[in-house]
């Protein structure tokens, strides 16, 4: 794949007359129980790595999730850059000081450098960081959750669930697959289209995806079994955009999700479920957007709405079979320092 000269300007996502092309390329290290000879991946070991993930980005929302289900917040520390980046790299201005109390680093940029002084693509997250040498290991956000739930088993909480069980991966993947290419980078593909034909191919497929996820859960409460797996992770953090962001900002809007009724009851049940809604900022996700794609929205205006609190509303979801950790059970309270900068309450 070619590298996209537009990404090195601030702000600009698409390209005139071109259909998006989201470049993964990714570093496919992986972080594994044994390690063989010759294979490219570094071993499992607890308070090595830490997990630096956006709580804005779709794509770092589901590690920060997978890792709260699994209980592995003492075995994987966790950095939080703020929600708006430039074309250089995220940053941790957040933090006091502006700089990340364990990698010591004000960009994540310089943890990709240290992997690679001639790294030239993107600076994503997630993005999986050795402390002990302060270089990403990986930034195969797909991949680090499946590792999460297959690789890191010893150092899960008592009673956390199985999010990708062996039986069940086939189906999970084919799920996944089309959620993956419809609906999570389908939105992207609406949003970054350089071409009328463009966004209209991509609307007809995320609306087509999104029809048969609604007959989908019409009458189960989960994508694949009787409890929630990776999937429902996938789908979930598209879900909770969809309205504040991808609606309007992405031109996703034939419907709101409040609009599909059977998906707007599955994403409250997901939301309102330990370790899914309380990882969300509602307000991070719509400054994340509405400032940084400056092609998409040149006067920065950020949204007011719509109002979260509908996410607790009842969802009736429990009605059907099925129930959300199997036979774990739900995570803990948030760590400190962990919890999420605005939490939606009622009032």
């Amino acid at each position: 794949m070619a590298e996209r000269p537009e990404h090195s300007k601030g702000g600009v996502y698409s390209r005139k007359g071109e259909e998006f092309d989201r470049d993964t390329r990714y570093i496919a290290t992986r972080v594994k129980r044994t390690v063989d000879d010759g294979e490219d991946a570094v071993p499992v070991e607890p308070g090595r790595y830490r997990l630096i993930a956006a709580r804005a980005c779709p794509w770092a929302n589901r590690t920060i999730i997978v890792r709260r289900l699994l209980g592995l917040e003492d075995a994987i520390s966790l950095g939080l850059p703020g929600p708006t980046h430039d074309a250089d790299s995220w940053t941790f201005d957040l933090d006091p000081g502006e700089v990340d109390p364990v990698l010591g680093i004000h960009r994540l940029k310089d943890a990709y450098l240290k992997r690679d002084p001639h790294y030239s693509r993107g600076i994503t997250v997630p993005a999986l960081v050795d402390v002990t040498t302060g270089a990403v290991v990986t930034n195969d956000y797909a991949q680090m959750t499946l590792d999460f739930s297959t690789e890191w088993t010893e150092h899960h909480r008592p009673g956390a669930p199985d999010l990708y069980p062996e039986g069940l991966r086939e189906e999970i993947d084919e799920v996944m697959a089309r959620i993956y290419h419809d609906v999570n980078n389908g939105v992207y593909r609406c949003g970054f289209a350089g071409s009328q034909e463009a966004y209209e191919a991509a609307y007809l497929r995320l609306f087509e995806a999104l029809d048969w996820l609604e007959d989908r859960l019409r009458l189960q409460r989960y994508l694949v079994g009787d409890s929630i797996t990776e999937a429902d992770v996938r789908l979930f953090t598209t879900l909770v955009r969809f309205d504040p962001v991808y609606h309007g900002h992405f031109k996703c809007n034939r419907s709101k999700l409040t609009e599909m009724p059977v998906l707007w009851a599955y994403a409250r049940d997901l939301f309102q479920t330990p370790g899914f809604g309380d990882t969300i900022a509602f307000e991070q996700i719509k400054r994340h957007y509405h400032l940084v794609h400056t092609d998409l929205n040149p006067n920065q205006i950020v949204p007011k709405g719509p109002d979260p609190v509908a996410w607790l509303s009842p969802h009736h979801r429990e009605e059907l079979d099925g129930s959300p950790f199997g036979e774990g059970t739900p995570p803990g309270q948030v760590r400190n320092g962990e919890r999420s900068p605005n939490p939606v309450e009622l009032a």
